[in-house]
């Protein structure tokens, strides 16, 4: 049986929203104040869950990491343009954008409870389709690298049900921590 894990990067005060500042909110842009290093290369430790699992997005996640990784020519770029990746959308998408990439037909709850008893999904960011698979009890682990950055506002994840501190590990100026179920 599979896992779901969500990986965020997170400020010190819990905010996950607009960590690039792409969405021009008044607290964005805060992952890069410290550079391109914590943001780079497979910072949530995922390995081979990179190659036998899905990674599963919200459209608008996606869509934006469709414009970047292809044409991204690192050992971490091929491997995140050569995973399977299913995107959770009502509205019609342009699949062919980022290779291995196909919507999800249905409920994604529904797919997400399927297809975690054959493999790992893994959630890239997508807050709105993580506060769904929280409330529907579906999520098993969440993998976060915490930048040294008080927001202020901005959106937070919804830790619902009994997690707890399972890994946790400085690297620069971030932490890598693991909340998990088990």
């Amino acid at each position: 049986m599979g896992e779901v894990i969500v990986i965020q990067f997170a400020t010190l005060d819990g905010v996950v929203s607009d960590p690039d500042g792409r969405w021009g909110t008044g607290h964005g842009g805060w992952a890069f104040k410290h550079g391109a290093g914590p943001v780079s290369g497979d910072k949530f430790r995922l390995g081979e869950r990179m190659d036998k699992g899905v990674q599963l997005y919200g459209r608008r996640t996606w869509e934006h990491f469709a414009q970047l990784w292809p044409t991204r020519d690192t050992d971490y770029a091929r491997l995140m343009n050569g995973v399977e990746k299913r995107i959770a959308t009502r509205t019609k998408v342009d699949t062919t954008a980022w290779a291995n990439s196909a919507a999800i037909a249905g409920d994604p709850l529904a797919w997400v409870a399927d297809e975690r008893t054959r493999r790992d999904i893994v959630v890239i960011g997508s807050l709105s389709l993580v506060r769904a698979l929280a409330g529907a009890d579906l999520i098993d682990e969440y993998r976060l690298v915490t930048f040294p950055t008080v927001a202020g506002e901005g959106d937070r994840l919804p830790l619902t049900g009994d997690f707890r501190f399972t890994a946790a590990e400085t690297a620069g100026p971030t932490t890598f921590t693991v909340l998990s179920r088990h």
